[in-house]
């Protein structure tokens, strides 16, 4: 008789993975609020999965700092804290700042040309005006910019960063005017990019950072007042 015991059951990580995804987009369209506790049993009526599913969802949702354990009352949709946000949103500038300006010194024609169209996703994004969808496409032309930098390794590093302000991320992305600066933003980082402009690309890309976290930074102290 076979031994099943390693045997993957398809199903049930496909339904885990798509519980994942709409409980994630739910956090960060505020579907669920900062601070609103997340029961288990309500959870499984509107996702339609079993409580175990439920139970690894949020698990996960809490190794990405999305999701807060609260003593004595369970799971809770987590608050972002200024200080660790602080940090986060500087080295996210250092790093993305760092492969700007390797990609403008050394990115092959054929990758700038990836990098604009990932540009172009992502102003469709913008247009579309949904949080979700620009976060999406913002990862997808960092990703091609990473690559073209050769800097996998401060990817993966960034890309663990983000999971942890997402929430924050998508705060920022929907607050009023931030649309037209961003836009400029990204336009200034691949002009400097296709000009071959070390220095001004990594400013560029700081700058986009770090206007950001100016608008986080505002919206946290704003929650705690």
């Amino acid at each position: 008789m076979a031994d099943d015991t390693l045997r993957i059951d398809r199903s049930a990580k496909t339904l885990r993975t798509l519980a994942l995804e709409r409980m994630r987009e739910a956090i960060m369209d505020f579907h669920f609020q900062p601070g609103e506790r997340l029961v288990e049993r309500p959870l499984c009526d509107q996702l339609g999965v079993s409580r175990s599913v439920v139970r690894e969802v949020l698990r996960q949702l809490e190794a990405e700092g999305l999701v807060q354990m609260i003593p004595g009352h369970g799971p809770a949709v987590a608050k972002p804290d200024l200080g660790r946000t602080d940090e986060i949103y500087e080295l996210r500038a250092l790093l993305e700042g760092i492969a700007a300006r390797a990609c403008a010194s050394s990115a092959t024609d054929a990758q700038i040309a990836v990098l604009d169209g990932a540009l172009k996703k992502l102003l469709e994004a913008w247009a579309s005006g949904a949080p979700v969808e620009v976060m999406r496409a913002t990862t997808k032309f960092y990703e091609a910019l990473f690559d073209a930098a050769d800097k996998r390794i401060a990817w993966e590093i960034v890309t663990g960063l983000n999971v942890r302000i997402n929430q924050l991320r998508s705060m920022t992305i929907a607050s009023e005017n931030r649309r037209e600066p961003a836009i400029a933003e990204m336009h200034a980082i691949m002009d400097a990019i296709r000009s071959r402009e070390p220095e001004a690309a990594e400013a560029a890309a700081r700058r986009h950072v770090e206007s950001a976290w100016r608008i986080a930074r505002n919206a946290l102290r704003l929650d705690s007042l």
